[in-house]
């Protein structure tokens, strides 16, 4: 990865634009098989001018295989093949009749899908993908092809190809998981790439990867020149199984998993299951590696979208070892240390009690008798209680209390026990009882619940007190840290680029996050449902003339109900109604709600107002789903075939004949900003 020198903070100016977010994948055209195509890209701008839209805003589009969400990439540079149109690569002349049916019954039958079927479409494509390749290989490796001189100027598709072989050959089994070359170094993956024997294979993966770029510089250009803005989505996390963190291992942390911690709606907390960055490491290459991902992101964006922009300044992070992240921590984080605690009276023993679960004997065979009950004798309950005993416990002297054995290091070595439910659960749920995580020797973390853990509950209210005076003095100097580090690494993206960056700046966000972000110009994002005063007792929404110039305004994002299914199962809808002064609106969401709704929203101070596709479509009576939660296109906390596979409820030319729709969309793009009284 090249350094590049650090330059001037640039300061955009941002035009008020009407926007639309839309993954590709949705889009449909008489020429795609069963799911959006970067070409397709065209042909909705087309219609975005027509509305008066002046942003359109993907999702992530970089490579994650079979993989269907789009933050679950393969690569921080790659394409996604899934989004590459047979009929516009150079070799489709070479297509002979048999092929062109295959093609043909391919549309015919994945058209006929509501949803895209990411796993089949992508395997049909891939496989003709193949064919193609191998009738014109030797052609496609001549100099003259202009691969050769588009791999040298982007030299990570060496590494990316390098990786898709092995993945291939390997079943596409996670790197980890491979006999040879799961541990790799810069010179081993040039030295494959150099393999004359291998270079057929190699090359099949960097020519999907030209004929992609080619395909979405070209549909960009076509956006660009109706006067539209495009905007993308970078994650800020990557798959541990990706060929980043596979090929620059000394860039990430992979002993931490990142996530998020325990909420109204995940008391769990969620654990992502990727690696976190180490900062430190990136610095001393000047940030190499972040400055090329968003050069080439530049060739086809002009804003893009910062993906959990907080991670920037601190990260939530767990033990691989764990399943959730009940136990994570903030990095970085000033720790409370051994000689803090002793200060407030905690000797040895009593830090152990702090930060150690403890166990009374009688629990062990309570939990055995409430689950077995009659169904076992007294000594087959015994029997298992010795087995907990054995494997999972280390009795503290000759009390009747147990701490975990030091060979248990996370929930995982827990399941590797292979007790009894009843047991397992008991002892996950003990796992976590406690009041500080001692993450390093003599340095801990004080846990996201640690007032509702046993030791805490057992502390004077005087000893109560001081804890939390020391919690609030860590915390501050925390954020000051938090501060530093944000403003640097969100500097570095800012002089790197002359792309508009926007912030995705949801969730329990430190004081110091909104400062950095108005510092360098960077747009926060603003969820109408979301935006609320949380520390009122009724909860009131921000009103929209108070929403930040430098900010997204949106009613709904891709994690989200739609507008409609949201309005219809989960709104206080008297509440919102009230708030912006419509207190007749339907209860039952219809075209009429749907212009008041997105009117009101459109009529925020925000630079930005974005909407989802799906609620402009609903605008108009032609487009409503029968069944609102089918419209979504993800439910977090969920794995299934259904998320991130949402598709158009018909063709865009089809749409294009809507003059309602087109005209009541335009019409929000003349609402101008709401005053401050």
């Amino acid at each position: 990865m090249e350094k590049q020198a650090a330059g001037k903070l640039p300061k955009p100016t941002v035009k008020r634009l009407l926007g639309v977010a839309v993954p590709v994948g949705a889009l449909r055209t008489k020429n795609g098989i069963g799911v959006g195509e970067f070409a397709d890209l065209a042909d909705f701008a087309v219609l975005c001018k027509k509305m008066k839209i002046g942003l359109i805003q993907l999702l992530p589009v970089n490579d994650t295989g079979f993989e269907s969400s789009p933050y679950s990439s393969l690569t921080a540079f790659g394409l996604h093949p899934i989004y590459l149109r047979i009929e516009e690569l150079a070799e489709y002349s070479s297509v002979d009749s048999g092929l062109k049916k295959r093609i043909k019954a391919a549309r015919e039958k994945f058209d006929k899908y509501k949803r895209f079927s990411h796993y089949e479409i992508l395997k049909e494509k891939m496989e003709i993908f193949r064919i193609i390749y191998d009738a014109n290989k030797n052609e496609i490796a001549k100099s003259s092809s202009g691969l050769s001189a588009w791999i040298e100027k982007n030299t990570w598709v060496k590494v990316y190809a390098v990786y898709r072989r092995l993945k291939e050959i390997n079943e596409l089994k996670s790197w980890k998981d491979w006999k040879e070359y799961s541990v790799v170094t810069a010179a081993e993956i040039e030295e494959l790439w150099n393999d004359k024997t291998l270079r057929e294979d190699h090359l099949f993966w960097a020519w999907l990867q030209h004929a992609l770029d080619e395909q979405f510089s070209k549909a960009a250009k076509a956006i660009a020149d109706a006067g539209i803005v495009l905007e993308g989505d970078l994650p800020i996390l990557m798959n541990d199984d990706s060929c980043d963190v596979w090929a620059h291992p000394d860039i990430f942390i992979r002993e931490l998993s990142a996530g998020a911690p325990p909420d109204m709606y995940s008391p769990e907390g969620q654990n992502w299951g990727f690696p976190i960055y180490n900062w430190e490491a990136q610095e001393k290459d000047n940030y190499s590696w972040w400055r090329l991902r968003l050069k080439v992101a530049e060739k086809y964006y002009k804003a893009y979208r910062i993906d959990h922009v907080l991670g920037f300044f601190r990260i939530w992070a767990s033990s691989h070892n764990d399943y959730s992240s009940a136990l994570g921590r903030f990095v970085p984080y000033t720790p409370v240390t051994t000689g803090d605690l002793k200060k407030l009276g905690f000797d040895r023993s009593r830090v152990r009690w702090v930060s150690q679960p403890h166990i009374h004997t009688d629990e062990i065979f309570e939990v055995l008798r409430s689950n077995w009950g009659g169904d076992f004798t007294p000594e087959e309950i015994k029997a298992a209680a010795d087995k907990i005993f054995s494997k999972a416990l280390a009795r503290i002297n000759d009390e009747e209390l147990w701490l975990f054995k030091k060979k248990i290091t996370g929930e995982k070595d827990i399941d590797k026990l292979a007790l009894h439910p009843s047991c397992r659960g008991y002892l996950l749920a003990k796992w976590k009882n406690r009041t500080f995580l001692e993450y390093k020797k003599g340095k801990f973390f004080p846990v996201w619940q640690l007032r509702n853990t046993t030791a805490y509950q057992s502390f004077t209210q005087n000893e109560k007190n001081a804890l939390d005076a020391l919690l609030e003095k860590r915390q501050n100097k925390s954020e000051r840290i938090w501060m530093q580090q944000g403003m640097k690494l969100l500097s570095v993206l800012v002089e790197s680029s002359s792309m508009l960056p926007c912030a995705e700046d949801l969730g329990a966000v430190p004081s110091c996050v909104p400062k950095a972000l108005s510092k360098l110009k960077i747009l926060g994002l603003r969820v109408t449902r979301w935006h609320r005063d949380w520390y009122q007792n009724s909860q009131p929404y921000v009103p929209f003339e108070d929403y930040p110039v430098l900010s997204v305004c949106t009613p709904a994002v891709h994690d989200s109900s739609t507008v409609r299914e949201w309005w219809n199962n989960e709104a206080d809808q008297e509440q919102f109604a009230a708030f912006i002064g419509v207190p007749s609106l339907p209860k039952v969401y219809n075209p009429g709600t749907a212009k008041v709704i997105l009117s009101k929203t459109a009529s925020a101070r925000s630079r930005f107002r974005v909407f989802q596709i799906q609620d402009l479509l609903h605008l108009s009576n032609n487009w409503y789903s029968e069944n609102p939660e089918d419209e979504r296109v993800n439910v977090p906390g969920t794995a299934n075939e259904f998320n991130w596979t949402y598709r158009l409820p018909a063709a865009i030319h089809e749409i294009s004949k809507d003059k309602e729709l087109i005209a009541a969309v335009a019409q929000l793009n003349k609402i101008k900003p709401v005053k401050k009284q």
